[in-house]
């Protein structure tokens, strides 16, 4: 059985060759975002051509070498996604990469249509910019590798949300659907990774619902490896299930000029940031790193 052409796709069902995940924008029924994740035995290698797409090779357990047009950089990786944030590469359109696992793991390949070409390049995870944000039961930590201001690329917006067992995130829900000063339009992936409790695979759930500018309907429990589609429309809570952290991978692009991340709260739900100024941050935030630094 498969899911293609629903928003909430299930682990497994977009598998293809070496990909356990390979979503193009043609497979999500849009113009700009994709995602591949591919699962690696130590030494094993998967070739991707970018074509004309700009991508980021992105750990998320174990360590990897990448190679593009014969230069190489060793990516230090992580033991798994709740463990910090991780060194990452970028390759523009139009080149072959080779990625090939150093002692087995799990990697994503975030992309977006492009036209602008920018350097192959290695980031470190010193550099990745991580905030704190909401408050109380609306605690998150966000990993900002690849947004506007923190990394430059042509469309490709991406960034890591941790949220600890118990809590919301994108939460008030908000949109990005309708260009303007105020807001992009932005196609974007939730990709999911949920922390096992001691009897099994843990859960979670996502929210999407219609806006002015689209019609959609979801509310779906969510397990590793499954992707939400939201081309549009309100979208959040995610909602970490108690016992369960949540991680989710999310990939955006659009067809704005400007490569930004402008956003709509739901004026129904906007209130709910006045209460976090009296809510200290969860303190289990953030995973696998020290406070000292981190902004909120």
């Amino acid at each position: 059985m498969t899911n293609r052409g629903t928003p909430h796709r299930t682990a497994g069902s977009m598998a293809a060759g070496p990909w356990s995940l390979a979503l193009t924008p043609e497979d999500a029924g849009w113009a700009y975002a994709g995602l591949r994740v591919a699962e690696l035995s130590r030494g094993d290698a998967v070739s991707l051509d970018t074509g004309v797409d700009e991508v980021v090779v992105l750990p998320l357990t174990g360590s990897f070498q990448v190679t593009c047009e014969g230069r190489s950089v060793a990516l230090d990786g992580r033991s798994d996604v709740f463990a910090g944030p991780t060194d990452f590469a970028y390759a523009p359109p139009g080149v072959r990469l080779v990625i090939t696992s150093r002692d087995g793991g799990r990697v994503a390949i975030p992309s977006a249509r492009a036209e602008a070409r920018h350097p192959f390049r290695h980031v470190a995870a010193a550099d990745v910019p991580i905030e704190l944000r909401g408050a109380g039961s609306a605690s998150r930590e966000v990993r900002n590798f690849a947004t506007p201001g923190a990394f430059d690329a042509d469309r490709l917006i991406a960034c890591e949300v941790l949220t600890p067992g118990g809590c919301w995130s994108s939460y008030p829900p908000h949109k990005h659907d309708e260009p303007g000063p105020s807001e992009s339009q932005l196609e974007e992936i939730y990709y999911y990774e949920i922390a096992a409790g001691p009897r099994g695979p843990g859960l979670a759930y996502q929210r999407v619902y219609g806006s002015r500018a689209h019609i959609i309907d979801v509310l779906a429990e969510v397990r590793t490896g499954d992707v939400v589609l939201i081309p549009g429309g309100w979208h959040g809570p995610s909602m970490a299930a108690p016992g369960y952290d949540l991680y989710y991978l999310n990939v955006m692009a659009g067809p704005g000029a400007e490569r930004a991340w402008r956003i709509t709260v739901d004026p129904e739900h906007a209130w709910v940031t006045g209460t976090w100024p009296n809510q200290p941050v969860d303190g289990r935030l953030p995973f696998g790193r020290d406070r000292k630094g981190v902004g909120t």
